[in-house]
């Protein structure tokens, strides 16, 4: 394959990538938080069911009963994830997982025996946990584009942006 053709390619699948890239995240995590959120409907089937009750409890001071607190965190996940891949209601959506994962993270503190072995190194359930991070990183990508933004696949657009008053382009 000569140059030219493979840039043909690379271009094409580039701006695929740019086209389709943040609908894929948003629907993919979407997914995702509607599986795990329709495991916590039955009790003990969500291998985080008992740390994320537990976290609810110590949250709530006690005031939210286990079942309660099962259900409740089942329907937040559960829309969250519905507001992920219909895209509706962005914002709100985005904010509610922002929060529901501020709450996830809780239990680093909150029960270290669970969370970590030894310093630095987690536990399953402190890497089910830390692997959030990729998540929140994903969600404010996503919370880039809801005024309607996307990704752009073609440099020039971006040096175009260089030259407008206040814009400024951030690459990798």
């Amino acid at each position: 394959m000569d140059r030219t053709a493979f840039q043909a390619i690379d271009r094409r699948v580039t701006h695929w990538l740019a086209e389709h890239g943040l609908m894929l995240l948003r629907i993919s995590i979407g997914v995702i938080f509607i599986w795990f959120g329709v495991l916590k409907f039955w009790p003990g089937l969500s291998p985080a069911d008992q740390l994320a009750t537990e976290t609810v409890d110590r949250l709530s001071f006690g005031l939210i009963p286990e079942g309660l607190a099962r259900f409740l965190l089942a329907v937040l996940e559960t829309a969250i994830g519905i507001g992920l891949v219909t895209g509706k209601f962005m914002r709100f959506t985005l904010l509610l997982l922002i929060g529901q994962m501020l709450g996830t993270v809780t239990p680093l503190i909150l029960f270290p025996e669970l969370t970590w072995s030894h310093l630095f190194v987690p536990t399953l359930e402190g890497q089910y946990i830390l692997k959030n991070i990729v998540l929140v990183s994903a969600a404010l990508t996503i919370g880039a584009s809801v005024r309607g933004g996307g990704l752009v696949d073609d440099p020039e657009v971006l040096d175009a942006m260089d030259e407008w008053p206040g814009r400024s382009r951030n690459r990798l």
